[in-house]
């Protein structure tokens, strides 16, 4: 069984979404977490060590400005753990639902990314709040994914606010509502001191999604310089397991009829809707019947996200569903 548990997360790595491989890392620090505290508990007769709270602390973001300055992995860590159950369950189905939505409309290159900054926004107004605020004397800690979900819920929300959501007990409700009284929430949060730190954090993301949106829409996209981060990181990654030089296999390649497979194979066909109407399937960029020549990749995407704005997702034609899923996997 834990084999084919292994099997199934490993598959999921491969070739799943970035959004299945986000919960994956935040389950799988969950579970760390709380199987190291039962056993510190059961060596420690029964009760929580100093130990435990010294050691999950060592990942997360703090009122203090010296322990955040001494700690820099915290920030991003942080976001990846959790440490109570229902915590973790309602930032995870959070993201499961509206980070799919946000994948398949806007790219799931952009959600690693948008994660990242959600989560930094979270920190950002969380120090802020304890520093400049009468908050708290005491030093306090945090952690959680909540600013990143609600910077990703935020995003979604705009870029496709009629977005129909099927909840138990109240039917189909457009997206657009459930971000309105999810903001709304937290600003009310704001008269309690309860999770007070929380409340700020969940803010930092919301601002963070709404900047996002605000500046895609005008052409400049918050998460590229994330997104080189993270593609700088995983070269330097990649550059580590890799065999030197003079142990690299020499090139290969298939051949038939004197040409290589990927000459010989053939390309594959547009969907319909991508070509002019009477038109046929073409290896140039003009239809058939010799029109203007077919719109560029990104012209096709930003008319199917009109249509989603104007009429909602579910008024795409199963062709344009799949080229908006094919182009959200493009990197």
């Amino acid at each position: 069984m834990l084999q084919s548990i292994w099997d199934d997360i490993r598959r999921e790595f491969d070739y799943g979404n970035m959004i299945n491989k986000i919960i994956i890392v935040n389950v799988a620090v969950f579970l760390v977490i709380n199987l190291a505290w039962v056993f510190l508990r059961i060596f420690n007769g029964w009760n929580t060590p100093s130990l435990y709270q010294d050691i999950i602390e060592f990942f997360m973001i703090s009122s203090s400005w010296w322990h955040n300055l001494t700690h820099p992995w915290a920030l991003i860590t942080h976001m990846f753990m959790h440490e109570g159950f229902w915590h973790l369950l309602w930032n995870m189905l959070y993201l499961f639902w509206f980070g799919r939505i946000f994948g398949d409309l806007l790219g799931d290159r952009r959600v690693l990314p948008l994660y990242i900054l959600g989560g930094l926004a979270g920190f950002v107004a969380y120090f802020l709040a304890y520093n400049l605020i009468d908050i708290s004397d005491a030093t306090n800690y945090a952690l959680g994914a909540s600013g990143s979900v609600f910077c990703i819920l935020v995003a979604a929300g705009l870029f496709a606010p009629e977005y129909g959501i099927r909840l138990l007990f109240l039917g189909t409700i457009r997206l657009k509502y459930i971000v309105f009284f999810a903001v709304v929430a937290q600003i009310i949060g704001l008269g309690s001191l309860n999770n007070i730190g929380g409340t700020f954090d969940h803010l930092g993301g919301i601002v963070m999604g709404f900047l996002f949106a605000f500046y895609l829409k005008r052409g400049t996209d918050l998460t590229d310089p994330v997104a080189k981060a993270i593609e700088w990181v995983q070269m330097k990654y990649r550059n580590l397991l890799e065999p030197s030089k003079e142990h690299q296999p020499g090139p290969r390649a298939a051949y038939r009829s004197g040409k290589s497979v990927k000459e010989t194979a053939e390309k594959s066909s547009r969907p319909s809707f991508m070509r002019k109407a009477g038109g046929k399937k073409s290896g140039s960029g003009k239809s058939d019947d010799g029109g203007k020549p077919e719109a560029s990749h990104q012209e096709q995407l930003d008319a199917i996200l009109d249509k989603i704005k104007d009429r909602g997702y579910n008024s795409l034609s199963k062709e344009e569903k799949d080229f908006l899923f094919r182009a959200s996997n493009r990197n």
